[in-house]
């Protein structure tokens, strides 16, 4: 059963009808730009219904991805299917049932949300004005923005015009929905409240979720996977990934003018300042690394640094591990 809201004679009326779990497939997918990046190499991926995080550093083809599934931009090679669609050859089908918020988005100036909602509503297809506006007002009410609905969406704060983003690309009940670095220049507070949204989207809608962000990930996504330089490295489900680390991470002190030689000798995943300002190291390593060691628990942020580090052997040699 798929929860969904739908508009009947002017009502917001949630209903529940028989889908089996829509599936996301893109194989062997290939983009490089003119200036010579591989922005995709040969990445292949499977996204299934639900909260669906796409982690990876700036750089690492994130953006492109998500704009090669929006159908903004062709691949040179590979495809991309949902369920029945072919993606890349009935583009305007995906888009019926697509909703997209890039990381940066314009707006009409002295525009109100109301306004620009309901425009977006008609281009949708909404003609019925009384169904317009009980739809505006449920995705107002959703995203906590009733209250601002007459001020000028130029106007709104960083997080509000993120929120006011997911208002409209709801308008279409979309049935994949894609959010490309939404988070990045938020306070905690915007950021907390945009989250709590999405959240409340994953319920009912599958959501991929782009970031570099791991808190992110760890906070939000019931699933993930790791690209870097277009390429997949890890894919599996937050709460289970992180046992790949289990037994590996050790935690020493050392001053700061032993870092160098540390480094030589040792794969280090992060180092902080302690209050006594020496450094504590985070290290991966299969057996103790030596004297001054102990054991550490390894958290995202120290599977997402192994997973980039190229002499670490984390990656898709346990894609079809029990563990993921």
């Amino acid at each position: 059963m798929r929860n969904y809201v739908a508009v009947t004679n002017g009502k917001i009326s949630t209903s529940f009808i028989k889908l089996t779990s829509m599936s996301l497939t893109i194989s062997h997918l290939n983009k490089r730009y003119s200036n010579g990046v591989q922005a995709l190499d040969d990445l292949c991926l499977t996204i299934e219904t639900g909260m669906f995080g796409l982690l990876g550093p700036n750089g690492a083809g994130k953006s492109t991805l998500m704009r090669t599934i929006a159908t903004l931009q062709e691949p040179d090679s590979g495809n991309i299917n949902l369920d029945e669609i072919d993606v890349l050859a009935e583009p305007m089908l995906l888009r019926r049932t697509l909703g997209y918020l890039p990381q940066e988005f314009g707006v009409f100036p002295r525009q109100s949300a109301d306004d620009l909602l309901n425009y977006l509503s008609i281009l949708k297809g909404v003609k019925d004005r009384a169904q317009r506006k009980d739809l505006i007002n449920y995705v107002l009410d959703l995203t906590n923005l009733t209250a601002d609905r007459k001020k000028h969406v130029s106007s709104y704060s960083g997080g509000m015009r993120q929120r006011f983003g997911i208002a409209q690309l709801l308008l279409n009940n979309p049935r994949l929905i894609i959010v490309d670095e939404p988070t990045a220049g938020l306070d905690p507070a915007e950021r907390n409240r945009f989250l709590n949204v999405l959240r409340s989207i994953g319920t009912k809608s599958t959501v991929i979720f782009s970031t570099h962000i791991v808190e992110d990930i760890t906070d939000l996504c019931t699933d993930m996977a790791i690209i870097n330089k277009g390429r997949l490295v890890l894919q599996g489900k937050p709460s289970s990934v992180s046992k790949l680390l289990i037994g590996k991470i050790w935690i020493c002190e050392i001053e700061e003018v032993e870092l160098a030689t540390y480094k030589e000798n040792h794969v280090i995943l992060s180092s902080n300042y302690t209050s006594s300002n020496k450094l504590q190291l985070k290290v991966y390593s299969n057996s103790s690394p030596g004297e001054g060691f102990r054991k550490g628990e390894g958290t995202m942020e120290d599977l997402y640094f192994g997973a980039l580090d190229d002499r670490i052997e984390i990656g898709l040699e346990h894609y079809s591990s029990p563990v993921l």
